[in-house]
């Protein structure tokens, strides 16, 4: 468990934010992958300190639960997008929705203010024999995915898929040569989220050769695009790792 305070906050679109934490205890952190993953803790509004669990295990949840609900943080999962260690600074960039816990939370952080990290590891694994890969995602993988193309080799090809809420969200950034990035945005705000990411992959002409998969974001997104992939396209089980960061209608426990 990392306890950490805010240094910055920016809008980086409409419909993202970028907030630097920051302190001695980033150098705890052992980054493992490009999609980093955390547990965010940060208080709830209200609160002026952080109660963090103690526990750096898998009963970190269950300690977390039984505190009162008055001195409770909230925690989300999410994907660190950059790490500064000669800084001591961490970025981590969210998608806003309405007045949700996180999305308050970050429009109303200020310098000083605490919030802590567990590490949760990564998901990335990109195998050997892969001649390419690809990348689909909702706004909730966006910070993930921009990390893996940045990390990403320019011999590598990559399709990327991302789904956004809007098109002011979509993104101008320096890709390696060998990266195409296929936005999609869910503008008249009637469609279920990643249901234009799959129909695109659907559609799409897969890398040649074997490639690896990585999808994430809604869970009926990421569950449905392995089984089209695997089912429909011949793609083997061991060469796609996908991830269900939320799920549509569900809040996230704590």
């Amino acid at each position: 468990m990392i306890t950490l305070e805010v240094r910055r906050r920016a809008f980086l679109t409409p419909g993202f934010a970028s907030v630097t934490l920051g302190g001695p205890a980033v150098r705890d952190l052992t980054v493992a992958g490009n999609d980093q993953a955390v547990r965010l803790f940060f208080p709830r509004e209200g609160q002026t300190t952080l109660r963090m669990p103690t526990v750096s295990n898998e009963a970190w949840m269950a300690q977390l639960l039984l505190m009162p609900k008055p001195t409770r943080p909230w925690v989300r999962n999410l994907t660190i997008r950059r790490v500064r260690p000669a800084d001591d600074e961490i970025d981590i960039e969210f998608a806003l929705h309405g007045d949700s816990p996180m999305s308050s939370w970050v429009r109303r952080a200020e310098p000083g203010d605490p919030a802590g990290i567990f590490d949760m590891g990564t998901t990335y694994r990109l195998p050997e024999h892969a001649k390419g890969q690809l990348l689909v995602g909702d706004e909730s993988a966006l910070p993930a995915i921009l990390s893996i193309i940045e990390g990403t080799p320019p011999s590598q090809a990559t399709e990327a898929y991302v789904e956004v809420a809007s098109s002011a969200d979509i993104r101008s950034f320096e890709a390696p040569a060998g990266v195409r990035v296929h936005w999609l945005s869910r503008d008249d705000g009637h469609l279920r989220p990643g249901a234009q990411a799959l129909e695109a992959v659907r559609r799409a002409s897969l890398p040649a050769g074997p490639f690896y998969t990585w999808v994430a974001g809604e869970s009926r997104l990421a569950t449905t695009v392995r089984r089209h992939l695997v089912n429909d396209r011949g793609v083997p089980k061991r060469d796609i790792s996908f991830v269900g960061y939320w799920r549509l209608g569900r809040s996230t426990p704590g």
